[in-house]
């Protein structure tokens, strides 16, 4: 029992760690304050929140959209 176990808990590590490792990194450059697609204020709770954002929320959603 105890080596299902074992494996089990190397796999749930195995698959933390892939998807911490693939998750985007944050910015260490500071957010703008317009968007660079529209040119409209980027709200400074968005800028905040998100470290080096560089597009509204508008923005991010449709290069999201279109990949």
């Amino acid at each position: 029992m105890a080596d299902e176990i074992d494996r089990a808990n190397e796999q749930v590590e195995y698959h933390l760690q892939v998807a911490l490792q693939s998750r985007p990194r944050q910015s260490l450059k500071p957010s703008a304050q317009f968007c660079v697609d529209c040119e409209d204020p980027i709200p400074l709770p968005r800028q905040r929140a998100v470290a080096g954002c560089e597009t509204c929320i508008s923005c991010q959603g449709l290069r999201e959209r279109w990949g």
